[in-house]
């Protein structure tokens, strides 16, 4: 038995929401100002996953006032509250860097998926 992989067994998150690359998402993270402690939202669209484990993290990005913002989350720490899925996105690439070259509506435009949640399958053509 690794010791290492014993110790981040009991750090997983036992929630995890089931997304991929190209889904729109809404991530609630823990903000502290002062001695107070509140939830704050981001929403926008997954441009990549990396790691595995506890390690693992995810990459959102959005547009704010026509300039795209990035932020990167690990997807088990405790400051991370919980992350709803908006929207399924379709996309045939695990990373989505040419969303960065598109501007205006163009980088936030991704094909919507037909998935229905639980099943693995594909549809029938």
């Amino acid at each position: 038995m690794n010791i290492i992989s014993e110790l981040e067994k009991g750090q997983l998150k036992k929630n995890v929401p089931n997304f991929k690359v190209g889904d729109t998402v809404k991530v609630f993270s823990k903000i502290v100002e002062g001695g107070k402690e509140r939830l704050q939202g981001f929403e926008g669209i997954v441009i990549k996953r990396t790691g595995g484990s506890v390690r693992e993290n995810f990459t959102v990005r959005k547009l704010v006032q026509g300039v795209g913002v990035e932020r990167t989350f690990p997807l088990h720490s405790p400051k991370v509250d919980r992350v709803e899925l908006i929207r399924s996105g379709k996309v045939r690439r695990a990373k989505l860097y040419y969303l960065r070259k598109r501007i205006g509506s163009q980088a936030t435009k991704v094909d919507e998926a037909d998935r229905i949640e639980g099943t693995t399958e594909s549809a029938p053509a």
